[in-house]
């Protein structure tokens, strides 16, 4: 028997980028916690101590194993859902990686990443997808110019 939780998690999401207008969304498998099948951004809760930036850099390295090279706050949402029952509180975050380093570091959780536009994006969607990527402002900052 499943029992309900009270009090809302909160959770860092990330919505990884290559500073060129490339968004990295993941395929949720078999056995992610929700909507398998569905496509959307990062996510992993914060933990008892931790500060935000440390949380999605543990987590963008546990889910993309890629480091993050940049961390850029976008805003936060109260999320309440029905089905499953749950509430979090979800501080969402831009961070840009470099796509050469990112592969699948959660195999059970996700079965494909790829790079899409914001504006050409994979269906079937995740349900909080469009509510995350509307806190996207128009332009993401660019990547700085490579040295060299």
């Amino acid at each position: 028997m499943s029992v309900l939780r009270r009090t809302p998690s909160v959770s860092c999401v990330f919505v990884c980028h290559d500073g060129a207008g490339r968004l990295l969304l993941a395929r949720r498998g078999p056995g992610a916690r929700d909507e398998p099948g569905t496509w959307d951004t990062g996510a992993g809760a914060l933990e008892f101590g931790e500060s935000f930036e440390d949380a999605v850099t543990r987590e963008v390295r546990e889910e993309y194993a890629a480091d993050p090279l940049e961390i850029t706050l976008l805003g936060v949402r109260n999320v309440l859902r029905d089905s499953p029952p749950s509430h979090w509180v979800a501080v969402v975050f831009a961070v840009r990686v470099d796509p050469a380093r990112v592969t699948i570091g959660e195999p059970r959780k996700f079965d494909r990443l790829d790079w899409f536009a914001a504006d050409d994006l994979p269906q079937p969607a995740h349900s909080q997808l469009m509510a995350t990527l509307a806190l996207l402002p128009d332009r993401l900052p660019p990547a700085p110019p490579q040295v060299g």
